[in-house]
């Protein structure tokens, strides 16, 4: 029986449904991967010693996704013309995770995704640092294969 070893965070893809430019697998780190129910509280009438929580719907967290700044990117061209032309074009988004074959070993796939933000560090001359972009997303739900 072969032991079972989780899975190491490194290696994973991130592919974008707008984007077949390798530059925009790569990214340094992804986050925002989490999903909570909205609780609703409800008082039985006599009982003083507890509410009852119920679910209510889910709640998806926004996506971060960080790299190294890329001047060649279908990506940072959608979402220029977001904040710039107010295009707002929702595209599908899939996070992979590799094992040491190049197999996938889980996918969360994110559904129309939209940028909700932009920036890149600060430029400084007496850093030697290589420039980093942020991207945050808004989506409206992701599925885990």
């Amino acid at each position: 029986m072969p032991e079972y070893y989780p899975p190491w965070g490194f290696y994973y893809k991130v592919e974008f449904g707008i984007s077949k430019n390798k530059n925009d697998a790569r990214f340094q780190t992804v986050s925002g991967l989490s999903v909570e129910y909205d609780m609703e509280e409800y008082k039985e009438g006599g009982e003083n010693r507890f509410t009852h929580k119920l679910p209510v719907r889910t709640k998806y967290a926004d996506m971060v996704l960080k790299r190294g700044m890329v001047t060649d990117s279908d990506v940072i061209t959608w979402c220029l013309s977001a904040f710039r032309d107010r295009e707002f074009t929702p595209t599908d988004v899939n996070v992979i995770l590799m094992n040491e074959k190049s197999e996938p070993l889980r996918t969360w796939k994110v559904a129309h995704a939209i940028p909700k933000k932009w920036m890149v560090t600060d430029l400084n001359a007496n850093d030697n640092a290589v420039v980093i972009e942020t991207m945050e997303l808004s989506y409206r739900y992701f599925t885990v294969q």
